[in-house]
């Protein structure tokens, strides 16, 4: 790889702001398949997945970095697509329920494969633009990630993501965390679980910290529970329980989207134990790097995560890619790994020896890493 540096103008200019667009072409997708029925009804799994795989194949990587100084003021084109997502995404779920269950044309299985497709662009892209949302300071933003996240009934990232994952990342106190070995089908119960339970746990200890109860009106898990309820009971009124049942198979296809994400993200690595439940800083080489072009204009850059752990504050149009020296990379993009996380098998010969490759580069004189691989390297204090 050759990282190069944008120059301010040509990062601002709204062409090149155009491409992270591409989201939206999702929209009139499943409002087709939705119309077809039948075999289309699996149109949007086979584009976000396939069809963004070829893509990546076609398209190569990414080298360019802007300037993470630059001015902020200028990239309104990218912060737009965020803003204008929940919107949308409102108005094509709840529009799609509507429609679907007054649609003679499909019957079960087709409803079934239409909201699963729905999940699919309501966790590729309304958790993404959620967990890009949540990062940011103005309220708008912050609101709008939580209206996205009670689309698919998982508020609880948001307080997770911020005051769990970001602080205790690669340490045994992440649940998101996945550890070197441990399957996507053992990882994903495990962090449904424990992730819903460390979310409360840190709200309840901020509040804790302020000298008031878990249950002060203060605790955005109230805010969490009308907006979900306000979902659910949208989704009976427009649909009755055939509508609800729809919404939740979406909603669980998100869920499971991006569980898929977390996964591959930092699987098997680790930061360094110090001792007394201390550990090093998170650095880029915490996080799996992937440069795929096309796959990160659909994800806006999400797959720059080695940056954006070590920099959470960046807006995705700043986030940097790094060379291989610097971060571990990803054989692929994010839509053939979390096809090959799937099959645990696969997945463990191609990402195991790349796990080792990345113990001797960063910590070559760790020789025991039995209580890493199994989280078990006493709790960061």
């Amino acid at each position: 790889m050759t990282i190069t540096t944008l120059a301010d103008d040509r990062v601002r200019a709204p062409l090149r702001a155009l491409p992270f667009w591409v989201s939206l072409t999702l929209v009139p997708m499943v409002w087709f398949a939705a119309i077809q029925g039948g075999w289309w009804v699996a149109l949007v799994p086979f584009y976000s997945w396939g069809m963004y795989s070829l893509l990546d194949a076609l398209a190569g990587l990414e080298e360019g970095n802007a300037d993470p100084e630059m001015e902020r003021s200028g990239l309104g084109w990218y912060r737009a697509i965020t803003l204008i997502w929940a919107p949308v995404q409102f108005a094509t779920l709840f529009g799609l329920i509507w429609y679907a269950t007054r649609a003679d044309h499909l019957g079960a299985w087709e409803l079934w494969g239409l909201f699963f497709g729905m999940g699919v662009l309501s966790g590729t892209v309304g958790i993404n633009y959620s967990h890009e949302l949540m990062h940011q300071k103005p309220r708008l933003d912050r609101w709008l990630g939580d209206i996205l996240l009670a689309m698919v009934l998982y508020s609880h990232f948001r307080s997770e993501h911020l005051l769990v994952h970001h602080r205790y990342v690669a340490t045994p106190r992440d649940p998101v965390t996945a550890r070197y070995n441990e399957g996507f089908h053992r990882f994903f119960p495990r962090v449904l679980r424990q992730s819903l339970a460390s979310a409360w746990n840190a709200e309840a200890a901020m509040l804790a910290r302020k000298g008031v109860s878990r249950w002060h009106r203060s605790n955005p898990f109230w805010r969490y529970w009308a907006l979900q309820g306000a979902m659910l009971l949208l989704a009976l009124i427009l649909g009755g329980w055939v509508g609800l049942v729809l919404f939740l198979v979406q909603a669980a296809s998100a869920i499971w989207q991006l569980e898929l994400v977390n996964y591959i993200e930092h699987y098997g690595l680790t930061r360094r134990h110090l001792g007394d439940g201390k550990y090093e800083p998170v650095r880029p080489h915490h996080s799996w790097n992937s440069a795929q072009k096309a796959s990160n204009w659909l994800l806006i850059n999400l797959q720059r995560h080695s940056d954006h752990h070590y920099k959470p504050d960046r807006p995705f149009p700043l986030l940097q890619t790094y060379a291989p020296d610097d971060a571990p990379q990803l054989p692929a993009g994010y839509p053939v790994m979390t096809f090959a996380a799937m099959i645990p098998p696969l997945w463990r010969r191609m990402m195991n020896p790349k796990v080792r490759a990345w113990r001797a580069r960063f910590y070559p004189d760790i020789e025991d890493w039995s209580a890493y691989k199994t989280a078990s390297n006493p709790l960061p204090r």
